[in-house]
């Protein structure tokens, strides 16, 4: 049986990337990553926030294609029910369901101020007013998870879909020096010190390519 094949994007600059690689990861499917050079202008345009589709990641697997971040972490649990993608409880799952979604399809005030950009440190960094309703969102989803499932992940003890969701924006608060409280603090050490995070961090920083317009001194 040939193994799957997971196109991504840049590592230093891909969050949707980030994700699905992180949900492949969890999942414990077999696969060979396929880069996308960033002299494609699709893929220039997408990291840019100038095309309103995302066709990376792309899993390829057993005759499916699937693009979608949403759909992958879908796919994923349905061929690895046993991987704990999801909550077992049916409430909870619901719950994980719901926050995941809205990172899925929100927050864009958020990724048009704070672009990830992992090899990038902008100490003292001055947020546009209108990324901060955003990230008091996002503090509140954290809260209310860490606080009604003991964490130390959004949901528990284990890692979930949620997780690999929001692991992006722990960067994207690393990066530029976002004020955060101390549970949230705490919640981003624990993604980063999460074995994927390590591996992927590792290799972004290794990343030769670089996007002049993402690396602009604020």
């Amino acid at each position: 049986m040939a193994k799957a094949t997971l196109t991504l994007s840049s590592k230093n600059y891909s969050s949707w990337s980030l994700r699905g690689w992180l949900l492949c990861k969890m999942s414990g499917i077999a696969f060979d990553e396929v880069p996308v050079s960033l002299d494609d202008p699709g893929q220039r345009a997408e990291l840019l926030l100038l095309s309103p589709s995302f066709l990376v990641p792309a899993l390829t697997d057993e005759g499916a294609k699937i693009w979608d971040t949403w759909a992958l972490a879908e796919y994923l649990n349905e061929k690895f029910p046993k991987a704990g993608l999801f909550p077992d409880d049916r409430a909870v799952r619901a719950h994980c369901r719901s926050v995941s979604g809205e990172m899925h399809s929100g927050f864009h005030n958020l990724r048009s101020a704070l672009p990830m950009n992992l090899k990038a440190r902008y100490s003292g960094f001055k947020v546009w007013a209108g990324a901060q309703p955003d990230i008091e969102r996002i503090l509140a989803i954290w809260s209310e998870c860490l606080k009604t499932y003991g964490g130390p992940f959004l949901f528990g003890a284990k890692p979930t879909v949620a997780d690999a969701m929001y692991a992006p924006v722990c960067m994207r608060f690393y990066t530029y020096d976002v004020p955060i409280d101390a549970a949230a603090a705490g919640y981003c050490r624990t993604i980063m010190d999460w074995a994927p995070m390590k591996e992927w961090i590792g290799a972004a920083r290794h990343e030769p390519e670089e996007i002049d317009e993402l690396d602009v001194e604020f």
